[in-house]
């Protein structure tokens, strides 16, 4: 399974391909970041940033994108960039007919460290290693990405599977009960 790892930011928006199965190693297809100037109107940006994830979707060709799920912060204006760049991700991939995941930063965490109040620094050294990169990707949303990545292709089959058991369970039809002694 290939997926495009995004961490949404309207300055620094990470982006990374990571290709591989549950299991079984890893491989880092790219990573890198979409930027945007700081000073330009936010309409603007967002183009760019849309634009930036449009070529990375044609040049690899992910079979599926997750998100970074934007969570509630102390400052307002950031969590609006944040929200915004990470509806222009979704909107992408949407387009394109792939399914979006969404992961909170603690889920990514502990799936990539084993902790869910790992820092930045712990997650870009769990990167490198699961990886097998020579140094962590820089800036940190880069690597934010790759562990986004990372993260749903590990958790992806059991979501997988507990969807389908629901699924089959809302098919199955509930036993019908009789009363002893009636037909």
């Amino acid at each position: 399974m290939k997926v495009l790892g995004v961490d949404p930011g309207l300055t620094r928006c990470g982006v990374g391909v990571v290709d591989g199965i549950a299991g079984r190693p890893l491989t880092m297809v790219d990573v890198g970041v979409v930027r945007t100037p700081a000073d330009a109107d936010i309409a603007h940006r967002l183009v760019l940033i849309e634009r930036g994830i449009e070529e990375w979707l044609d040049a690899h060709r992910p079979e599926c994108v997750a998100v970074e799920r934007v969570f509630s912060q102390h400052n307002v204006r950031t969590v609006m960039g944040t929200a915004q760049a990470s509806a222009v991700a979704m909107l992408c991939a949407a387009r394109r007919g792939l399914p979006v995941a969404l992961h909170t930063p603690s889920e990514v965490k502990a799936a990539v460290t084993g902790s869910g109040r790992a820092d930045k620094a712990q997650v870009g050294a769990m990167v490198t290693r699961l990886l097998r990169l020579n140094a962590p990707p820089k800036p940190a949303d880069a690597a934010d990405a790759l562990a986004l990545a990372i993260c749903h292709i590990w958790r992806a089959p059991a979501v997988n599977r507990l969807q389908q058991a629901q699924a089959a369970a809302r098919r199955t039809p509930a036993p019908v009960r009789t009363l002893k002694g009636t037909r």
